[in-house]
């Protein structure tokens, strides 16, 4: 336990939605609403003002739109808000190398060895919302506390546009009148266990028995919970968490059975997917589909490769002979590629062209192509994600949108549940 609230969590308010009022100067003011804007969209964001109506993230659109039909509903724009998260974190990291970011718009940090030159932890917090807001335009909540549990919960309770410090010898007082929803891993399943024994706080979950907790919940998720609700929290900031895997995921506007035009969009993700790969320097051995079906039961499918790869040709073979094997059935509400095992990336050796005769194995695998693909990131980098890309992914002459590829850390979860219409997922909740 620390002696100071040296702890950060610093998360930037409704993001996604404030970034599209900053570029639109007529939308400040105005309920916006972030998200898939087909049939089955689901709200990715929702501005302040949106949120006077009751919308909130993971909300389908239809709902959404019928609690304030005069919103205006945009759909993301994920490379505008890479590029605000980018800002952010330069900001961030100017304070402190110790910078653990969790998604585009949230990030713990540890300012202990900053507290000499720019004071304690709740002045470098009061410092970086100013700046954030200075240089881009963005309002940010931060939590001070002593640990990254506190942090984030005092985060939680600063927003919108504000500070809360958890001072030391207080960590109890604040967190035990919390509804035990608050703490990670209590779910809507967790907390229907939690009913029988009456618990509706952290406190009452505390006065609970540890042997308790691991009865009904197991050793694991027992344990877990009791040591958070003593506020026992040990994990360090961590600025170089690894990375598990990268994926694109997109969920449909109407379930389709269309095979060549899924092997056609599994081809375009795994183009997203390379292009990110090759942007971390890292290569992949392990190629993943995964498909949602209309009743949302949901299966993957994976094949490891001989040699690890960043070519999005090898990634995107491999997807689409996974695909080919599986039956659509009546129909799949989702489709998404991402690959995992990775590594940092060295010198990926093509293969030579008589090993299998695939396509992968001639051209597309070879110095070539490698140098083909690289190219197409250079254009893309100053032109724009969309700006060249293979006669695949043509729609009536078009580029088709959605390229953006997410990362997903040892602490996410294999997708997000905050499926967009023809886009991929990141956090975007508060």
């Amino acid at each position: 336990m620390r002696d100071a609230p040296s702890v950060l969590h610093l998360d930037l308010d409704a993001f996604f939605a404030s970034v599209e009022q900053l570029a639109d100067p007529a939308l400040r003011g105005r309920p916006v609403v972030v998200g898939g804007l087909g049939n089955r969209g689901v709200v990715a964001a929702a501005s302040y003002e949106a949120r006077r109506f009751g919308i909130h993230s993971a909300m389908p659109m239809a709902r959404a739109r019928r609690a304030c039909p005069d919103a205006v509903f945009v759909s993301p724009r994920f490379d505008a808000y890479s590029d605000a998260s980018k800002q952010v974190m330069a900001v961030l990291r100017d304070v402190t190398p110790l910078v653990e970011p969790i998604s585009l718009d949230e990030a713990f940090l540890d300012v202990a060895g900053a507290a000499r030159s720019l004071g304690t932890g709740p002045e470098i917090g009061e410092v970086l919302r100013k700046r954030i807001h200075a240089e881009t335009g963005l309002t940010a909540s931060v939590g001070a506390a002593t640990t990254k549990l506190l942090a984030k919960l005092a985060s939680d309770l600063a927003k919108p546009d504000g500070m809360l410090v958890v001072e030391p010898g207080t960590e109890l007082d604040f967190l035990h009148p919390l509804p035990v929803t608050r703490l990670w891993g209590v779910g809507p399943a967790t907390r229907k266990r939690l009913d029988r024994f009456g618990v509706v706080s952290v406190g009452d979950l505390a006065k609970l028995p540890e042997a308790t907790l691991v009865r009904e919940l197991g050793a694991s998720a027992g344990a877990h919970l009791h040591a958070l609700a003593w506020n026992r929290d040990d994990r360090g900031v961590e600025p170089d968490r690894v990375t598990k895997s990268i994926g694109h995921e997109e969920t449909f506007a109407r379930d389709r059975t269309d095979l060549a035009g899924l092997e056609r969009d599994a081809l375009r993700m795994a183009d997203a997917v390379a292009s990110r790969l090759r942007g971390a320097s890292k290569t992949a051995r392990t190629v993943q589909i995964k498909i949602r079906y209309g009743d949302f039961r949901t299966i993957t499918r994976s094949r490891t490769l001989a040699t690890p790869t960043d070519l999005a040709i090898e990634i995107g073979e491999t997807a689409r002979d996974l695909l080919r094997a599986l039956d659509l059935g009546e129909g799949i509400r989702l489709l998404g590629v991402s690959v995992q095992q990775l590594e940092e990336g060295v010198g990926v050796q093509g293969r030579l062209a008589f090993d299998d005769g695939s396509l992968a194995t001639t051209f597309e695998a070879s110095d070539d192509r490698r140098a083909l693909e690289d190219a197409v990131d250079t254009v893309r980098e100053r032109f724009g994600t969309d700006a060249v890309g293979t006669a695949a992914f043509l729609d009536r002459g078009r580029l088709l949108p959605g390229r953006r590829a997410s990362l997903w850390g040892p602490d996410d979860p294999d997708s997000s549940d905050h499926d967009a219409d023809r886009t991929s997922h990141d956090k975007e909740a508060r």
